[in-house]
């Protein structure tokens, strides 16, 4: 990370508001006494303030050490990065409910820290959240999640930003899991039962990269099909939960096995300049079975506003569709996480008539040992941002 520029501040802050459930979510000495508390950091100059604030949230993650922030804070920028309620730990995460904590967030970049103007800076899985966030804050109509709980979206009061960046961002964590679940496991009960047919790293699987394309086709449709068969398990627990009336209203579960992606070991599938035989968490057959894989440990409610592609509403291209503030479109040309396809689709769908989307040669995921690449997204931010009074 560079440290030329001026001398910066860093700021904790803190958002909370009042919230009821109906169990606890996520662990903490005042979260689950009726507080939603949420944690974050400001970067900015120390010499001054900006009239703008580029605010960036990740579903389940802190985006305050990626180097980006710092980068556009030594620009002459304020970067605010907060975690939601489920920062490091998404087992529990309701997609409604994120949304629910930036919007805490926007109103309190605005109303406490005075600032003018919000661009919201989606990264990764921030992306369709952001987009998710935008598209409920300008026209809203959830007042409910996927397993029926009421989260009213449309009473919130959720204020718009002002303006939309997606950087190295997909579609959608369900999207993602559909493409990277492990479709040879037959029983969610033992993983160690599997279809050698579809066994990605197994040595007897009967083909070899380049995969045939009939073989994908097979393999994409078994892959939706293990989603569609855990969500159906999801459900009817459910519902005998709702049906025994007791305390008992949510069970965990683990999934095993979910990055078995062909993308990234066959460089022929949505082609772009990533490394193949890794991916950004590392060796993807590693990966499948270790402790951080997507959707390794949820909820039944997390699963069904998360994970799931027939519930989960946090879809970017769809939320694109209904958004009308101005947006940019940063695309890693080596992302060794995020499909190809992903940024100009979301970009194609978004309905306002400013869009703008950029490439960057050569950049990973990360911008992992690339200060060029990351001087050059500061600088199409800078002057995209600059070009509409930001």
């Amino acid at each position: 990370m560079t440290t030329d520029g001026p001398k910066l501040r860093h700021e904790w802050i803190h958002v909370a508001y009042a919230e009821t459930s109906r169990m606890t979510e996520t662990y903490g000495f005042v979260g689950s006494q009726g507080t939603v508390n949420l944690e974050g950091l400001l970067i900015e100059p120390a010499a001054r303030r900006s009239r703008t604030v580029f605010l960036l949230m990740h579903p389940s993650s802190t985006l305050q050490l990626l180097p980006l922030p710092e980068a556009l804070a030594r620009e002459g920028h304020s970067v605010l990065c907060m975690g939601s309620r489920y920062a490091k730990n998404d087992t529990a995460l309701v997609f409604e409910k994120v949304a629910l904590d930036l919007g805490a967030c926007v109103r309190h970049a605005r109303e406490q820290l005075g600032f003018e103007r919000i661009v919201l800076l989606g990264w990764s899985g921030g992306g369709s959240l952001a987009l998710f966030y935008q598209a409920q804050a300008e026209r809203p109509d959830v007042i409910a999640t996927p397993a029926g709980d009421p989260v009213d979206l449309a009473a919130a009061g959720l204020q718009p930003a002002d303006a939309v960046i997606l950087e190295a961002a997909h579609r959608s964590r369900a999207r993602c899991l559909a493409d990277w679940i492990d479709p040879s496991v037959l029983d969610e009960h033992d993983p160690d039962r599997r279809d050698v047919r579809f066994d990605l790293y197994s040595p007897d699987l009967p083909v070899r990269p380049p995969y045939p394309a009939d073989w994908l086709t097979e393999y994409r449709a078994a892959q939706l099909a293990r989603v569609r068969r855990i969500t159906a398990t999801v459900e009817e627990t459910l519902e005998t939960l709702r049906r025994r009336g007791t305390a008992e209203v949510e069970r965990p579960f683990v999934t095993h096995r979910t990055m078995a992606d062909p993308r990234f070991l066959d460089a022929t599938i949505d082609p772009n300049e990533r490394v193949i035989g890794t991916c950004y968490l590392g060796v993807p057959e590693t990966v499948n079975t270790g402790p951080v894989g997507l959707g390794r440990f949820s909820t039944l409610r997390a699963w069904l506003s998360q994970w799931s592609l027939d519930h989960s509403r946090a879809d970017g291209e769809t939320c694109a569709a209904r958004i009308r503030a101005p947006l940019l479109a940063i695309e890693h040309a080596a992302d060794d996480a995020v499909p190809q396809p992903d940024i100009g689709l979301m970009h194609a769908a978004a309905a306002g008539k400013d869009k703008t989307m950029h490439r960057i040669a050569g950049a990973n995921h990360y911008f992992k040992g690339q200060p060029a690449q990351l001087a050059e997204s500061v600088r199409l931010i800078t002057a995209w941002a600059g070009a509409r009074g930001s």
